[in-house]
């Protein structure tokens, strides 16, 4: 027993994937993403490099996986049933491995995830969710998650697998396969470039046929001038063909579009242009991602220098109703980032109406009203995301907190728009 104890190793997991893909099991067929100049992006800007994995080495992964999965319910994990009391039998078991591996003489390398030591304080502040080696206790409960998720979908990591060969993903998802019968579904991110310029029609098609369902894209937007100035790498013409191609192929089309990206110079163009793509494309699903300048990118620099200026919260829900107004296709509309302020989400064509005026009773406020709302709303999204507030959030609320109640009514605006700042600046997006 204590032999199979010191092999059991972690494995590398997708720690950027898209918020369905929260309880899906993960492997990483790439490293990080090749392109990583896109302004607004901080993923990626912290040192970690790009790189292809070897077909081996995701087998080797997967197998890691398998093992820590039959080692839980050798433990009695999820004899029954899987269950958040089963994190801290996990814990125990993670000790466990790592005595025996301790007392059998192995050094085991400690993760250097870290990040520059100049690194902005805002920034650091997400670098844990960023994990390029994942150590023993994440791996199980990484595992443990998709087994409480139901066990039934898997994503391939990390930023663009469709650079991969059709043959590359078949094998891996047969290996999957193999090793977790119970996955229905898998999932990857890719580039509008590369379904559009790099696959072919056949490409895709393979993808399906190998067990594919799925392409998450980033659009962000449908304007040439917000694409080119956030240096996407990609156009309006690749987001459509790379998207109606992975239709046509049988793959399920889900994007994600960045309210607020155009800033103000581009607002209106942004939010028109990026309807007319999305109703050319009719993909399953649009998501929308409002933007938050994430310290340590581009974007920030172009921020600080008067460059680029960004477009206020009322601005960018103006966005959103000229989005939910103008795209004119089947497709479902879901509001399922923080960094959202309101939750606007139906199917269109036939929620409309519903959305409008949801939208339209924010705009209706006053100004001290959208104030309030904003706060409150972004401290209820830290508050879903993280479990409580940090002490950072709670010092900066503590003149308005009565009886473990926050009451913001007699801030002033000012202190109102720093709280909101500082809020949204630590949310996920």
């Amino acid at each position: 027993m204590e032999s199979e104890l010191v092999s059991i190793r972690p494995f590398e997991i997708c720690s950027t994937r898209p918020p369905t893909e929260n309880y899906s099991l993960s492997f990483r067929l790439t490293r990080n993403c090749y392109w990583n100049k896109c302004a607004f992006c901080p993923v990626y800007k912290a040192g970690a490099r790009y790189s292809k994995r070897s077909i081996d080495e995701v087998k080797a992964d997967i197998r890691r996986a398998r093992l820590i999965d039959d080692l839980m319910f050798d433990h009695g994990i999820g004899n029954f049933q899987y269950t958040d009391a089963d994190y801290a039998r996990v814990d125990e078991i993670v000790d466990t491995i790592e005595r025996a591996r301790r007392e059998a003489g192995i050094v085991d390398d400690v993760p250097d995830d870290a990040g520059p030591v100049d690194l902005d304080p805002s920034f650091a502040w997400f670098l844990p969710w960023f994990k390029d080696t994942p150590n023993l206790a994440d791996s199980f409960n990484h595992v443990l998650s998709w087994r409480i998720g139901g066990a039934r979908t898997c994503f391939l990591g990390d930023a663009d697998s469709l650079i991969l060969s059709p043959a590359f993903l078949h094998e891996a998802i047969h290996e999957i396969k193999m090793n977790f019968p119970t996955i229905e579904r898998f999932t990857v991110y890719g580039r509008t470039g590369s379904a559009a310029r790099l696959r072919t029609a056949k490409d895709l098609r393979e993808y399906h046929d190998a067990g594919l369902d799925r392409v998450h894209f980033g659009l962000e937007s449908g304007s040439d001038a917000v694409l080119q100035v956030m240096n996407k790498g990609v156009t309006r013409d690749d987001h459509i063909e790379g998207a109606l191609k992975t239709k046509e192929a049988g793959l399920s089309c889900s994007v994600y579009v960045m309210p607020g990206l155009g800033g103000v110079r581009y607002s209106d163009e942004h939010a028109h242009e990026t309807a007319e793509v999305l109703t050319m494309i009719a993909p399953d699903y649009i998501r929308l991602r409002t933007l938050q300048i994430f310290p340590q990118t581009p974007l920030q620099q172009a921020h600080k220098s008067g460059e680029f200026i960004e477009a206020d919260e009322e601005q960018v829900i103006r966005e959103i109703r000229i989005l939910v107004e103008k795209i004119d296709a089947d497709t479902e509309l879901l509001s399922d980032s923080a960094s959202n302020l309101l939750n606007i989400q139906g199917s269109l064509p036939t929620d409309r109406a519903l959305m409008l005026a949801e939208i339209d009773r924010y705009l209706n406020l006053s100004r001290r009203e959208k104030l309030l709302y904003s706060a409150r709303a972004r401290l209820q999204s830290f508050v879903g995301q993280y479990g409580g507030l940090s002490r950072e959030i709670y010092d900066a609320l503590s003149g308005y907190i009565r009886e473990g109640r926050v009451n913001l009514a007699s801030a002033h605006d000012s202190e109102l728009d720093e709280i909101i700042t500082l809020v949204r600046s630590r949310l996920m997006p």
